[in-house]
């Protein structure tokens, strides 16, 4: 992302600046578009303004201050956060069913990905109506959201320098002014009280289902977590304590003149520009579509980082993955980067202007919300916290979440049906995704190594058949260092006997804690099989290619192995040998009678395959020395044909 990795547990000046840069820009956006959410065509009055308030106040205590930053934030996994972090700290309870709150939460929060920048975006640069009413907003808004995406590819050390300023001049000027309009009418104090909530929801015509507007100010609360990881915990608590009051101060001085207007509609007026100076206007609408930014980027690195750990996990296809900067957790994934590009745009074309992007907005990020709610309580059982605790939890945030949902359902036939649909798809791909593997994992029959030690042996001083490689390296998914797939064995001796002068076998683990990096080397046969096995977090991308020929320059160094060619005309010249990766890639073989769930998930996966990048690519191979062979999955092979012999 925009900033390096920032120790946890050491509140500093620069920490919290970059905390504001990176963490809090979608929900330090949404006073451009909340209280605008709440009032809409309706007409100003006390009851509307005050119970809109205490709804926004209360739901920022406790849905973001005390479920986010209190008790969520605890669930850091080696220092990361988001969903996919808190699933990994969780699974290890072993209760099957786990995965679909991962799945679902992980959906809903890339759909809420194709809505926030243009959302954002839009409601910043509409402020420029208030100036000339006949500007063209839209081409615009769709220039910022291309640009933005443009220089994905190209990191964000330089911008994101910026990022922290820029948001701090943000939350100032919220506050300023905010604070400017809440001391000409400081009544508005009273919405502190809960019961004006209430009385909104209970007795407001249809004001129970203003709850989907009030969702609005924390919808940016998951993003928070998910970027925990590239600030600390210590640093977002702190800098949200100002970040809280600039927000809330803002919203009551909107809530000012509101009250000041009771009576009248807002038309064409936005509640966030009418706080504004008109000699300020211009420098307002720059320093808001400055925030749009920021907030946007930080979304959009969120979402690299959340599909990168979904690859990593085996939710998602695996795709080239880019990293355009030193940053620790700093990435870029073309092919996502432009699908969102032109989401974004489809999103700003379809709707056309911010208020009907806001009667679309958040029915997604609600059931992140709810299911982040799930794994937590698991989290909290985990780590044994009271009962009493986790009941508390269980009540209140799931009723508040359901409230949420219920009133947010209504969005669903103004557009919201866009983003849910988004997540379904991304939900069907994760399944099948997920299943296939299952299916394919099953099917793998592993051998014993010792087994084939001396004809492996034999096979590597065997001069009757020709050298394939001084050394041939297969990647293996066996789980025990004496193990190998029975493919791979079938690879070595009978599909084309390949003779080596030392055979390497690397294998991969996925670890739940997100940077580990470790290797473990075992030769089991001397200068002849050589064992390594890679221990690399969830968040590390594995390049293979780099990393093993990292591990054998060690292994070099330290005298352990000779990587001195064996072809007696290069030895003489102390030339290094060949090294050459066999992948093993399969395919859907005909010789199945498959069944008609299996037949559709086998066929999409495979589908899927093809669309993404190819295997050696995906674990970082050097195309230049890599042999694929063609495996066929043989899931339920047919039966044996009866046939009669005829003379």
């Amino acid at each position: 992302m925009a900033a390096g990795h920032i120790d946890h547990n050491k509140v500093t000046a620069a920490g919290l600046l970059v905390t504001l840069g990176i963490i809090f820009g979608d929900i330090g956006t949404s006073p451009l578009y909340v209280m605008n959410a709440i009032i809409g065509s309706r007409t100003i009055t006390e009851q509307l303004v005050l119970g809109g308030l205490s709804c926004i106040f209360w739901t920022l205590t406790l849905q973001t201050t005390f479920k986010y930053i209190i008790l969520t934030l605890r669930a850091d996994n080696k220092g990361e956060g988001g969903i996919f972090s808190l699933y990994a700290l969780v699974r290890r309870m072993h209760v099957k069913w786990l995965f679909v709150p991962a799945m679902l939460g992980g959906a809903t929060l890339l759909a809420d990905g194709i809505i926030t920048p243009p959302i954002s975006v839009a409601s910043a640069i509409e402020g420029l109506e208030v100036i000339n009413p006949n500007i063209e907003i839209i081409p615009i808004v769709i220039s910022i959201i291309f640009f933005l995406f443009f220089i994905q590819q190209f990191g964000t050390k330089f911008v994101g320098r910026f990022f922290g300023p820029v948001m701090f001049i943000w939350f100032f000027m919220l506050f300023i002014l905010g604070f400017n309009q809440l001391i000409q009418f400081p009544l508005v104090l009273k919405a502190l009280n809960p019961v004006y909530a209430f009385d909104l929801l209970a007795n407001y015509p249809e004001g129970f289902w203003l709850l989907g507007a009030v969702f609005l100010c924390t919808t940016g609360a998951e993003a928070l977590y998910s970027d925990l990881g590239h600030c600390g915990r210590q640093n977002i608590r702190v800098s949200w304590i100002f970040v809280k009051v600039a927000l809330l101060v803002n919203y009551f001085g909107q809530a000012a003149w509101l009250m000041q207007h009771a009576g009248t509609t807002l038309g064409d007026l936005k509640p966030f520009y009418v706080l504004m100076p008109r000699w300020f206007l211009p420098f307002g609408i720059g320093i808001a579509t400055s925030a749009a930014v920021v907030a946007s980027q930080a979304l959009i690195s969120g979402t690299f980082t959340l599909i990168n750990e979904g690859m990593r996990m085996d939710f998602l296809p695996k795709g080239r993955i880019e990293y355009p900067t030193d940053i620790r957790g700093q990435l870029y994934i073309p092919m996502v980067n432009w699908l969102m590009c032109f989401g974004c745009i489809g999103i700003v074309l379809y709707f056309q202007e911010s208020s009907k992007m806001e009667a679309a907005y958040g029915l997604a990020i609600v059931l992140t919300m709810l299911m982040t709610t799930t794994l937590l309580v698991y989290y909290l059982y985990l780590k044994k916290y009271s009962r009493i605790l986790i009941w508390a939890v269980v009540l209140l945030f799931s009723t508040i979440e359901i409230s949420f949902l219920i009133a947010n359902l209504d969005k669903f036939k103004h557009g919201g049906y866009v983003t849910v649909f988004i997540a379904l798809a991304i939900v069907i791909v994760m399944y099948v995704w997920r299943e296939a593997r299952k299916i394919n994992t099953s099917l793998i029959e592993f051998v014993k190594l010792p087994d084939y030690y001396d004809i492996i042996s034999d096979v590597s001083k065997d001069e009757s058949i020709p050298k394939y490689s001084t050394h041939l390296v297969y990647l293996t998914s066996a789980s025990h260092d004496d193990e190998v797939e029975n493919k791979v064995v079938y690879s070595i001796l009978q599909k084309q006997p390949k003779r080596a002068d030392i055979y390497w076998f690397v294998h991969l683990d996925v670890c739940d804690e997100p940077y580990r990096m470790e290797y473990k080397v075992r030769e089991l046969v001397n200068d002849k099989i050589i064992h390594i096995r890679f221990k690399l977090g969830f968040r590390v991308a594995p390049r293979i290619n780099l990393m093993f020929r990292q591990v054998v320059e060690e292994l070099v160094k330290n005298k352990e192995v000779d990587l001195t060619s064996r072809y007696s005309s290069l030895n003489k010249q102390h030339l290094i040998g060949d090294f050459k990766f066999v992948v093993m890639e399969k395919f859907l073989s005909y010789e199945n009678t498959l069944d008609v769930y299996t037949k559709v998930i086998l066929n999409m996966y495979f589908f899927m395959k093809k669309l993404t990048i190819s295997e050696e690519k995906a674990f970082g191979l050097d195309t230049s020395n890599v042999t694929i062979e063609k495996v066929p999955l043989i899931v339920s092979p047919p039966n044996n044909y009866k046939f009669t012999r005829i003379e």
